[in-house]
């Protein structure tokens, strides 16, 4: 998981990433402000599952939300 990567789309994964992780409060994302380890550790602790499946969570909407984009900038088909 890549920390930079996460910082430049930090705006578009916000949204995604608070609909996902409800359980996440306003300050916890203060906290994180784009930086994945931070956010990793956050998942880990608000829903008791281990680091690693919290980066694989990550990871995962990380792809779906450039998938969106990517289907964004080509418009419509």
């Amino acid at each position: 998981m890549n920390s930079d990567t996460l910082k430049g789309q930090w705006k578009q994964f916000a949204g995604a990433a608070k609909e996902h992780w409800a359980k996440l409060t306003d300050d916890d994302w203060l906290q994180v402000e784009g930086n994945a380890q931070n956010l990793a550790g956050r998942i880990q602790e608000r829903y008791g599952i281990a680091r690693d499946k919290a980066e694989e969570q990550i990871q995962t909407l990380m792809d779906r939300v450039k998938s969106k984009e990517a289907e964004i900038k080509e418009g419509p088909r």
